[in-house]
């Protein structure tokens, strides 16, 4: 008994660590995860987004989507800037690595009393002794998003994403979240 539950946790763990290196591609079931690139955001992304803006708008802040929906190719242009292109690097995820490319991501900006858009994470335009930037990721969170700003390596304070359980490995192998049925938008989202 104690034989075999060392050989399975042995076998466990194998599958843990070599599931873990970045290297490993793992096939997903055939037939199941052959779902088309999405071409636009996700119905729930694009519902969640503008609900943000909304709330965003009631506090007395005015929100700017800045990106949405980005294909491969925009993402390998993005992902070149500050390496074979000049510019600041922006990202570090190349094309089919961004939640971006399948329509579970967006990115923001503050409009000021000025009327310029600004990504100043002080910024209280609103007057109220708080940071609108902070407002705004406190209202995305409260909706669902996952905010960049709490990564652990790079920080992206103007990103929002909703993976929806999927992970960039899954989302790269054709499996997709599932559109809400009183959706009026294709599965391809909007």
């Amino acid at each position: 008994m104690i034989g075999s539950l060392i050989i399975l946790l042995a076998i466990v763990l194998f599958f843990v660590f070599y599931l873990e290196q970045d290297d490993v591609e793992f096939d997903f079931p055939k037939g199941e995860g052959d779902a088309p690139m999405p071409t636009k955001l996700h119905p729930t992304v694009a519902e969640k987004r503008d609900q943000l803006v909304a709330r965003a708008e009631e506090k007395g802040i005015e929100v700017v989507i800045t990106e949405g929906f980005r294909t491969i190719e925009e993402q390998e242009e993005i992902y070149e800037r500050g390496r074979s292109e000049e510019g600041n690097i922006v990202t570090y995820a190349e094309g089919g690595e961004s939640y971006h490319n399948y329509g579970l991501a967006i990115d923001f900006a503050l409009r000021n009393k000025n009327e310029k858009l600004i990504w100043d994470t002080e910024y209280d335009g609103n007057g109220n002794g708080k940071s609108d930037w902070m407002e705004v990721v406190a209202i995305a969170k409260e909706l669902g998003f996952d905010w960049g700003g709490d990564w652990r390596r790079f920080k992206d304070y103007p990103h929002f994403q909703m993976d929806m359980g999927y992970s960039i490995r899954e989302l790269k192998n054709g499996f997709r979240p599932e559109v809400p049925k009183d959706s009026t938008q294709s599965p391809e989202g909007e």
